[in-house]
């Protein structure tokens, strides 16, 4: 994604390491995959949704058994539970921009990837 006058995330992909980068949809699709891939239990509890104008916030806890590759881990059999938020902004009816944080520490600490 490449950001505009006001830091923030516009539609267009900017040139990144590695022929497979993509932005936007595309993007969501390739993480989800990967997700699914490494999580096929995964599940997605919205804990808060907040909505204003154009944007909506939701404040997630995901869960899952790692049980294909993720992050060139091998499966572990073990559970994982980490948090994310996410900020989307609204145009037509459709994803204009997205905005995440995700707790990957939690998750790579809770693999083995990082000390506890």
């Amino acid at each position: 994604m490449e950001d505009d006058r006001r830091g923030r995330r516009s539609g267009r992909a900017l040139p990144r390491a590695g022929a497979d980068w993509c932005g936007g949809a595309q993007a969501l699709k390739h993480i989800w995959a990967m997700l699914l891939r490494a999580f096929p239990d995964i599940h997605v509890t919205v804990e808060d949704v907040i909505a204003e104008g154009d944007k909506v916030v939701c404040r997630n806890t995901v869960t899952g058994t790692h049980q294909g590759e993720y992050m060139g881990l091998p499966p572990t059999g073990k559970s994982i539970t980490y948090s994310e938020i996410f900020i989307v902004r609204f145009a037509d009816g459709r994803f204009a921009e997205i905005w995440g944080v995700v707790d990957v520490a939690s998750q790579m600490r809770q693999l083995g990837m990082l000390p506890a």
